[in-house]
């Protein structure tokens, strides 16, 4: 049997629900497209600093996106909105099948690590809140190479912490930017296919894609870890 690779997970969307922002887009844009956009730039404007050089902490990009959105609608975002969001965003709940899945890995034998482009303050608190922080050894954030996800020196960086052959690891995100940049760096890469995140045919290609990350840990389990217990008895959901 192959040895298992070392399984890292991205935390926003791909663990944590980013729906539980909805309420406030909402009333501040009165737009259901709104939070999807805000999420969008977001990372694009993460990205476009990274390429210029330039390091801003997650969070705070995130908060100028929020007020650049609002200015492109002659909107102001207050600063209890601001509040709001901040809370929303460090209380997002795990999926439903994201405890359960992740727990079945571990007793599988995986090794399971975190990589947020969140800092690790904020990424541990939000898994806190989550119930979820002790099922994993250590959390990595980007802010050690102060370069956001996808550039390469983050992947490299993890790769040097865990001792690890980069073919080793195993980015498992719901973001096709986070598994190119991972399969880029010599990673195995599993894409969830959240809602409103889709495969793309160019560049390089996942390993492993799912609709949860039930259907992820089952292609895992089956090929590195045998059957093991029946998922069903422990609160999981099938997967596509």
């Amino acid at each position: 049997m192959p040895e298992r690779p070392i399984l890292v997970f991205d935390v926003n969307e791909t663990l944590l629900d980013l729906d539980e922002l909805r309420p406030t887009f909402d009333r501040i844009f009165n737009d259901p497209g709104a939070l999807r956009l805000w999420f969008a730039n977001l990372v694009t404007y993460s990205e476009a600093l990274t390429l210029s050089g330039a390091y801003v902490p997650f969070t705070d990009i995130g908060g100028a996106v929020l007020r650049m959105l609002a200015a492109t609608r002659d909107l102001t975002i207050s600063d209890a909105d601001g509040a709001e969001l901040t809370e929303r965003f460090a209380a997002m709940p795990p999926h439903p099948e994201v405890p359960a899945a992740l727990r079945r890995l571990r007793d599988h034998g995986f090794r399971l690590f975190t990589l947020t482009n969140n800092s690790l303050e904020v990424s541990e608190r939000q898994l806190e809140r989550a119930g979820v922080v002790d099922l994993f050894e250590r959390c990595f954030s980007v802010e050690t190479v102060r370069r956001h996800k996808p550039a390469p020196e983050v992947y490299q960086g993890v790769a040097a912490a865990l001792e690890a052959d980069p073919g080793d690891i195993c980015m498992i995100a719901c973001h096709v930017w986070d598994t190119i940049g991972a399969a880029a760096a010599g990673w195995q890469a599993a894409l969830i296919l959240r809602e409103g995140n889709a495969p793309l045919d160019v560049g390089p290609q996942p390993d492993y894609i799912g609709q949860d990350l039930d259907a992820i840990a089952d292609r895992l389990i089956e090929r590195y870890g045998g059957r093991g217990p029946d998922r069903g008895s422990d609160g999981g959901s099938d997967g596509g």
